[in-house]
């Protein structure tokens, strides 16, 4: 008689989608390293790139991050020379985040090392397969609490 009720923890989805989760992280940091930066810095850089120059709340809202994490994480690509905070024109009380000559440049190779790994994860299923995937993860995360 087995002692265990119900199916092994491999056909779980909580165990199926940590390792997945465990194994991009694993090949973003590889692709990533050679840039300098890291998943989380990428996610930063692809946020400032993506709309006008934004305050560091703004920017953290989008990631939904804590200011504390946001501000660490500026600090550090600031330090890289990859983003630069400027006066707000509009508001001198605050500032705002744009990238760098070099941000760009960093950001237009991670990207395209990152978009590799995630070929690479995504390989073992056909491209129906993997737009399935997405999609279908883009509802599960997206839909309101």
């Amino acid at each position: 008689m087995s002692t265990t009720d119900g199916p092994e923890p491999g056909s779980r989805l909580g165990y199926l989608l940590k390792h997945a989760q465990l194994r991009m992280a694993e090949l973003n940091t590889k692709a990533l390293a050679p840039h300098g930066i890291n998943g989380r810095e990428l996610a930063v850089l692809l946020v400032l790139a993506a709309a006008e120059p934004m305050s560091q709340q703004q920017a953290a809202q989008r990631l939904g991050i804590d200011r504390t994490t946001m501000v660490a994480l500026l600090d550090a690509l600031e330090a890289k020379g990859l983003v630069e905070r400027r006066p707000d024109p509009d508001d001198r009380r605050r500032n705002v985040i744009g990238l760098t000559g070099t941000g760009q440049r960093t950001l237009h190779r991670a990207r395209e090392a990152s978009d590799a790994a995630e070929r690479e994860l995504l390989a073992p299923l056909s491209r129906s397969a993997a737009e399935q995937l997405r999609r279908a993860l883009r509802a599960i995360v997206s839909r309101p609490d």
